[in-house]
């Protein structure tokens, strides 16, 4: 098994893509994000029970992972400023880079980093934080799915795709338009993103689960386990 951050198949500098969830981070993002939020501004608590239906839908097969976030988002944050927004995630981003992170995800960053690879962190997670986690992480670039905004206040609807699934394969596409020759390697934790893991010159499956590793293999992608 290469060691985390080993050389794309086609060798030199080019293009590193990280996902963010399970990936770089220990766990899920957006629930701690607002539930971290609702323990500071507990009378909003009461509002995610109105994410209920939609969730019901979600299991039934009827809804998406898309439908599903945005009617988090707006039965918890919506209304909220972009001031109190900010201010929360000034406080939240730096308490997950110190905890939350793999130590060998730190080090694979490192390793391209050093490499004088451009750095693109590429989530499904929302742009109310994954910019400044980004940013924090010295990454080049951040993409990842946006909200909507009415004013100075949220809306919480989605503003575009769920970066997930087919979108990230769009998405990474569109980096090897931007930059052509340079060799991309390509990092994910699930299913989900073995369709964008397979475009990449080199795609690694960290932390996946039993089923993941086993199609990974199929697709001849790299396994790794982080800690």
């Amino acid at each position: 098994m290469p060691p985390p951050g080993g050389t794309a198949r086609t060798g030199g500098p080019g293009l590193a893509l990280f996902d963010l969830d399970g990936t770089l981070t220990r766990h899920d993002t957006l629930w701690p994000y607002v539930h971290g939020f609702l323990h500071r501004h507990p009378w909003r608590a009461p509002g995610a029970v109105r994410v209920l239906p939609e969730l019901m839908r979600f299991v039934a097969g009827r809804g998406d992972h898309g439908t599903v976030k945005a009617a988090f988002i707006r039965s918890t944050l919506r209304g909220c400023t972009r001031a109190e927004l900010a201010a929360w995630t000034a406080r939240f981003v730096p308490r997950l880079i110190a905890h939350g992170l793999w130590r060998d995800a730190l080090a694979c960053l490192d390793a391209h980093r050093a490499r004088g690879e451009h750095l693109v962190l590429m989530s499904a997670s929302v742009d109310l934080y994954v910019p400044a986690i980004g940013n924090a992480l010295a990454f080049g670039e951040a993409l990842c799915t946006h909200v909507q905004w009415k004013g100075e206040r949220l809306d919480g609807a989605l503003a575009g795709p769920n970066l997930r699934g087919a979108a990230k394969v769009a998405a990474l596409r569109a980096l090897r338009e931007r930059h052509p020759g340079l060799p991309i390697t390509a990092y994910g934790n699930c299913a989900s993103d073995l369709a964008h893991l397979s475009l990449a010159d080199r795609g690694v499956l960290v932390n996946g689960s039993r089923r993941a590793r086993a199609a990974a293999g199929r697709l001849g992608l790299d396994c790794q386990r982080w800690r």
